[in-house]
């Protein structure tokens, strides 16, 4: 594609960086066969190649119109076109810099800015988060009153709200036999609040595969301000995490950052990217990039524990897209699921979003609620009896869609090795069968902690 940018606007890294992206475009269009928003709307403008070139005009031209917000909004950030470019087109870096610009040069309306201003002020803080839930039912009665996006945000509230967990202590966690690895874990800001069961697992399951397990003094890695487009708040909570992930590999040197929500997985491996220009922290930035590694793929790496128990089951594998489009690591999740003995099927579509996208749902609720649909008509025409995904917000927006329950991957290798039964798939636990007698197993809420 050619472009026209003056020679002061190059001086801005950001604006060559999507330079050199826009010139990888080719026009080519096979992204838009493998987008969701054109799927759905048959709208150039909603596919790819469509808000490629209106990200183009904006920023050759330093205008930001209604139309151009509209369109770049229904973007979800699935990533499922760069899979599909043949041309490796960085649409995602390219993506995030447009809502960046239009963040800063846009001015929306009120409600819209306070509504944006509310997700990412409340969202990042676990303690913030939890009182605002408690204070949200309050509201629930009135839902079907509110109007559409005010409806989705009270609507998605967790009928039930889990009390804090050990296992987002900032802490050290021995295992109890020869140690094998060293990995310090995100605890995630709201995966700790509404569903702390995934990381009270990933640390059973690490502990019992023989890893120390340090949690660091952190918790949002800086992708829901990110994706917002916030990218001053974005930048400081990313660099409170980076700072606490190489004081710990300092202290003594890490094997791996391990992140249990796919999500946030995508931002922390693009970390060394977000901090390239920043003197201070762009060595320590591409460390912690470097260290990261999806749950699923250290656990394949450094290899499960035996099983415990035998279960006759047949799981549908939800890849989420930060997982196979970001992350690229789709196959080791499939993979654990294999060795632990399960039946697993994928549905059709599988490329396609579920339409939780972060703050998507809340934000985009009639697209969001059209692509859930979509996605738990082929997760049920599957056959299976629960659904297995990778990413809290997977997780929550399909939990029992046409009557599966979901539950993470890592759930299920835990309770398969040893751990309780997830409580999602409690119902299905007389299908398990004891494999051999229980051996040595973290406790279930370890008291080997140093701070």
């Amino acid at each position: 594609m050619q472009t026209n940018f003056r020679p002061e606007q190059l001086a801005d890294p950001d604006v060559r960086e999507s330079e050199k992206i826009l010139r990888a475009c080719v026009h080519c269009g096979f992204c838009t066969a493998t987008c969701p928003t054109y799927v759905l709307l048959r709208d150039e403008l909603d596919s790819p190649r469509g808000r490629i070139y209106l990200i183009k005009h904006m920023l050759e031209n330093g205008r930001v119109t209604p139309r151009i917000v509209e369109h770049i909004d229904r973007c979800l950030s699935c990533l499922s076109c760069m899979t599909t470019c043949p041309s490796g087109v960085h649409y995602m870096h390219l993506v995030d810099h447009a809502r960046a610009y239009i963040e800063k040069h846009h001015r929306r309306p009120l409600p819209e800015r306070l509504l944006r201003r509310l997700l990412a002020t409340v969202l990042p803080r676990p303690a913030l988060f939890r009182a605002s839930l408690l204070l949200g039912r309050l509201a629930r009665p009135l839902a079907p009153l509110l109007p559409g996006r005010l409806a989705a945000l009270v609507e998605q509230q967790p009928r039930h709200l889990p009390a804090p967990s050990w296992a987002d202590r900032p802490q050290v966690l021995r295992p109890e036999g020869p140690r094998r690895a060293r990995v310090a874990v995100l605890p995630g800001c709201v995966q700790q609040v509404i569903e702390p069961a995934i990381n009270e697992a990933t640390v059973r399951l690490l502990l019992r595969t023989g890893v120390e397990v340090v949690v660091p003094k952190i918790s949002c890695c800086g992708a829901l301000a990110h994706h917002l487009g916030m990218e001053e708040a974005a930048r400081r909570t990313a660099a409170r995490a980076v700072r606490a992930v190489v004081a710990a590999h300092r202290t003594e040197a890490l094997d791996a950052f391990v992140v249990n929500a796919s999500g946030c997985g995508v931002v922390v491996r693009d970390y060394g990217f977000m901090f390239r220009e920043d003197p201070e922290l762009a060595g320590d930035a591409a460390t912690v990039s470097g260290l990261m590694r999806d749950v699923s793929e250290f656990l394949v790496e450094l290899g499960l524990p035996e099983r415990a128990v035998d279960v006759d089951l047949t799981v549908a594998f939800h890849a989420p897209c930060s997982l196979q489009h970001g992350l690229r690591a789709a196959a080791p999740a499939k993979r654990l699921l294999t060795e632990l003995g399960l039946t697993v099927r994928e549905p059709a579509e599988s490329h396609l979003c579920c339409g939780s996208a972060g703050t998507y749902s809340i934000l985009q609720p009639a697209l969001a609620r059209r692509l859930r649909a979509r996605k738990s008509g082929h997760l049920a025409a599957t056959g299976a009896d629960l659904v297995a995904t990778a990413n809290i917000g997977c997780l929550e927006w399909l939990q029992g869609a046409d009557g599966l329950p979901v539950v993470h991957v890592v759930q299920l290798a835990d309770w398969l090795t040893g751990g309780p039964v997830p409580a999602a798939i409690a119902h299905l636990a007389d299908r398990a069968r004891p494999r051999r007698p229980r051996t040595v197993a973290a406790p279930a809420s370890p008291q080997v902690a140093v701070s």
